[in-house]
């Protein structure tokens, strides 16, 4: 699809595909291994709402080695940092795009929790991430206690992907979206937690930046100074 911008647009598309394809992908010290930037880079259409280059970006992501187990988890976390309204047409364009290719639907299931423990498995993945105090902070309201159970127990439990993947896939639905710096700043806390280290982060933000533009990976860049700093 992308081809026929070359010929509409050719000026255009010459410097579009050189930074984002070649000058960004080989910057010295910014490269990512491929799975982990198609990764990214999912995610952070995810969070700008990039439904058209997604289309465009899920088959090279599945051909670089992105599983389709790991595009789903992408997609149904999604939902807890964008919300169902945004992510439906991503789930959409993933299920037609895996059908497409041959894969049988549904995957196989990925649940690691009841609906009788998820708060408890929930409330400790957020203390393996942000430390021992999250175990008591589902008791501070119901939308803590729902950030828990459901954001915490129903999806970051998930198998599929590691907790450090989980985290750096949720700094790039928060990087993406913009208006977030709050919650940004915490995640690039929680991604150091897990090993995904200041370098690493501001790889992931590098390697996003066509996708998202500058002034939201600057304020990205600013996020993971100030949790390194914390």
């Amino acid at each position: 699809m992308m081809n026929n911008y070359r010929t509409t647009d050719p000026e255009f598309m010459e410097r579009f595909e050189h930074f984002a394809f070649d000058e960004v992908v080989n910057e010295p010290g910014q490269e990512l291994e491929p799975v982990t930037r198609h990764m990214a880079i999912l995610a952070a259409l995810l969070g700008c709402q990039g439904i058209d280059t997604f289309w465009e970006e899920l088959p090279d992501a599945l051909d670089a080695g992105v599983t389709p187990v790991m595009v789903k988890e992408i997609v149904y976390q999604a939902v807890d940092y964008l919300g169902i309204g945004r992510v439906l047409p991503f789930l959409k364009a993933t299920n037609e795009i895996l059908m497409q290719r041959g894969v049988s639907l549904p995957l196989e299931g990925q649940a690691a929790t009841t609906m009788e423990n998820r708060l408890e498995k929930g409330a400790q993945a957020q203390a393996d991430i942000f430390g021992p105090q999250m175990l008591e902070a589902w008791k501070a309201g119901h939308i803590n206690r729902w950030l828990a159970a459901n954001c915490f127990g129903d999806y970051y439990t998930r198998s599929g992907l590691t907790l450090a993947q989980r985290e750096m896939i949720t700094f790039c639905f928060l990087a993406a979206q913009g208006g977030c710096e709050p919650q940004l700043t915490s995640h690039a806390k929680g991604n150091m937690n897990l090993g995904n280290d200041k370098a690493f982060l501001i790889r992931v933000v590098s390697q996003c930046l066509p996708y998202i533009g500058y002034p939201r990976s600057l304020n990205a860049v600013a996020c993971v100074n100030k949790a390194a700093e914390g």
